[in-house]
């Protein structure tokens, strides 16, 4: 089964088990909610009754009054309304009006007058001066033929003299019901094919914009000539140009290539050097020149060690996925150790080294990475700095971060050189003697910082250059 079929089925699902608890939920409600609007309805039609026959059952005349010719000329009446289309056409309530003790003084339907009502809950409620309503079957086997009754007290100087009772029965409310119900559910079955058909739809989009990056993956692992998909904008357009780029930097190679020259170039240099002082080692020579192809082995030999240490650094670096462990370090600490031990470099170039920081700012990180990455930076610093020149670091708080600042006295760097400085194996001649690194120390201080969900940045200023170390503190 296809990923765009599991999604519409998936939706399918989701979208009519939605719809049926809604309009399931909906239906349940129609009939309560028409009988609320309606007991209303009674409510102000009763109170409004009451008022007009205090003074007839205040003074005894109701019997005498014109309340029960106008009651047989009401029940008589033929609307023919259209309501909504549905046709009223008779009236459907019954009025009664009882006296004090519940007795039925009055009955618009003709069966009732003289019998006591005091016991039915709208007559009974409404005579202790509670809401008075009730809902009674005509037909005790007929759940059909209920009626709702509603009451109203009426009332001489705020003593109940009376009450009058409007009912209505439940099944002339039926076809109102009825109605909404039929239209809600064409109205619901109208909803349901529109959203299955816009499920659909974006089911077959999706599965064709995955079918093209299919096809397209599958020609580029066979080796075919293949344009990537023009895909809408968003996360499948995002991930069609990922999959060129990374078709690009497969085809091309650049990365492993440009690792391997270099790393050899970087090797060969060294060691061609190493080889030629040991030949030269072999014949005779003067202790000044023996001592002088010794040193230039060490050295090398060293040069060696170190870009064997600094990838061995890089590559562990390079393969975490978090870090280790998390403390609070010391910015001022870190940098004034940093700087005893390279104390003999500086005092030998006579540089001038301001330290501007809080003694109170420390890092939240993991101090071994944080105090290389701190060391590969001074180092740099202390190669491109002249005789005699600054080194300047500085830091500050900005929110929950820290940006350090490590300023050097020095040349410029070179415009083509500042996006590639970061680069593995890059690497600029030093101003004394015009020797390389080994091009590992700016990367590995761009993984430290990415590891601390830092930032690195470097940039030429006004007589110098300045590094920023962006980390969160602690």
């Amino acid at each position: 089964m296809s990923l765009g079929i599991r999604i519409f089925a998936v939706y399918f699902v989701f979208v009519g088990l939605a719809s049926w608890f809604v309009l399931n939920t909906v239906m349940e409600e129609i009939r309560p909610g028409v009988r609320q609007s309606t007991e209303e309805t009674l409510v102000d039609t009763a109170n409004l009754l009451a008022e007009i026959l205090r003074d007839d059952v205040s003074s005894g005349n109701l019997a005498q009054s014109q309340l029960p010719a106008l009651l047989e000329a009401y029940g008589r009446r033929q609307p023919q309304a259209n309501i909504w289309g549905l046709t009223k056409s008779q009236v459907n309530h019954r009025i009664y009006v009882t006296d004090a003790k519940g007795r039925v003084l009055l009955d618009s339907s003709g069966r009732a007058v003289g019998q006591d009502y005091s016991r039915w809950n709208d007559v009974y409620l409404t005579l202790r001066g509670d809401y008075g309503a009730r809902s009674s079957r005509e037909d005790p086997n007929n759940p059909e033929s209920s009626v709702m009754y509603v009451a109203a007290p009426i009332l001489d100087k705020e003593k109940i003299i009376g009450v009058v009772s409007v009912a209505k029965p439940n099944q002339t409310l039926q076809p109102y019901i009825d109605r909404s119900q039929k239209r809600l559910t064409w109205f619901a079955a109208g909803l349901l094919v529109l959203g299955l058909l816009v499920g659909a739809l974006l089911s077959w989009w999706l599965s064709r914009s995955l079918g093209k990056l299919t096809r397209y993956a599958q020609a580029v692992s066979a080796g075919q000539r293949a344009e990537a998909p023009q895909l809408a904008t968003g996360e499948l357009g995002q991930l069609a140009s990922a999959v060129e780029h990374m078709r690009v930097e497969l085809e091309g190679k650049d990365y492993v290539e440009r690792y391997v020259h270099t790393l050899t170039h970087e090797l060969k240099s060294p060691l061609a050097a190493i080889r030629g002082a040991a030949e030269l080692l072999a014949g005779e020579m003067s202790k000044a020149q023996r001592q002088r192809f010794v040193s230039n082995i060490q050295r090398e030999a060293g040069r060696l060690q170190q870009l064997s240490e600094r990838l061995l650094h890089l590559a562990q670096v390079e393969q975490r996925q978090g870090l280790e462990e998390r403390e609070e370090v010391s910015m001022f600490l870190l940098l004034e150790e940093l700087l005893h031990a390279q104390q003999s470099r500086i005092s030998a170039a006579d540089l001038k080294v301001e330290v501007v920081l809080d003694r109170a700012l420390k890092l939240c990180g993991e101090r071994f990475l944080l105090r290389q990455a701190l060391a590969n930076l001074l180092d740099n610093a202390l190669d491109f700095t002249p005789q005699g020149g600054l080194i300047r670091f500085t830091g500050k708080r900005k929110e929950a971060r820290i940006e350090l600042c490590l300023f050097n006295q020095g040349q410029a760097i070179p415009e083509y050189a500042l996006e590639r400085l970061t680069e593995r194996f890059y690497s600029l001649p030093r101003p004394s003697g015009g020797r390389k690194s080994t091009g590992l120390g700016l990367n590995f201080v761009q993984e430290v910082a990415g590891l601390h969900g830092g930032t690195l940045a470097i940039s030429n200023v006004d007589g110098g250059v300045e590094v920023r170390l962006n980390l969160p503190s602690a």
